[in-house]
């Protein structure tokens, strides 16, 4: 069992892969789920699974946050831990970026995490206890060629993690920020037999949350990057 102050926990960004994985980690730990995403049509086997709750929620919309906070609570399960797993994209080269694509990929990634970052904290505050998570990529600390707006978006929300945990952590609240520097396995994305565990595996990554999520607070990480061994860094 997790420790008391750990009962409930919110994956915002829901889908399979590594919120699958947390989901599932949390749930073994006795906690209860919720799952919020734009899409919950795939989320169904999930929630049965982990027993979790099912929210629909557009992380870069002000209305949807507040909507699914609001539920969350009417339901008598206000979150421990709050995770964001949400992000967006825009390729291309850069004179060539559809502004509004740039915008949206901005909002997901970025300032969806602030709107759930600062639902949570209100909730967290008064208790002077919680933890409250964001996904990161290799893009959080590097900036590629043709991949501006993902950089923007993943700077951004390093800065905002940074800056919450500088503000929250004397406060009782654990911010972390985890720096995912590489490709996650999945069933499309196997590695090549030259080259085993080339990928993140998403159960392993779950172990690393949970383990920052039990840390005391007498040693807490606010950052951490996690990579395969052949990955270039």
């Amino acid at each position: 069992m997790m420790p008391n102050e750990y009962q409930s926990a919110l994956i915002v960004g829901a889908g399979s892969g590594l919120s699958a994985a947390l989901a599932r980690r949390f749930a073994g730990e006795g906690m209860a789920v919720a799952l919020a995403a734009r899409s919950t049509g795939d989320l169904d086997a999930l929630a049965k699974e982990t027993k979790a709750s099912i929210f629909q929620c557009d992380a870069s919309r002000r209305g949807d946050v507040d909507h699914l906070f609001a539920q969350i609570v009417a339901g008598g399960r206000e979150p421990d831990v709050v995770v964001y797993n949400a992000s967006a994209r825009a390729r291309g080269p850069l004179i060539s970026l559809d502004p509004d694509d740039v915008e949206r990929a901005i909002r997901v990634s970025a300032f969806g995490g602030f709107l759930v970052a600062q639902a949570a904290a209100r909730l967290m505050l008064p208790r002077r206890r919680g933890a409250i998570f964001f996904t990161g990529a290799s893009a959080s600390i590097k900036g590629y060629a043709q991949s501006a707006p993902f950089a923007m978006g993943k700077f951004a929300l390093r800065g905002l993690a940074q800056s919450m945990a500088r503000e929250l952590c004397p406060l009782g609240i654990h911010v972390a920020h985890f720096v995912i520097d590489g490709g996650i396995r999945s069933d499309s994305r196997v590695e090549p037999e030259d080259r085993p565990d080339s990928f993140l595996d998403p159960n392993a990554i779950a172990e690393t949350y949970l383990a920052v999520l039990k840390q005391p607070r007498n040693a807490w990480a606010w950052e951490i990057e996690l990579r395969p061994w052949v990955e270039k860094f």
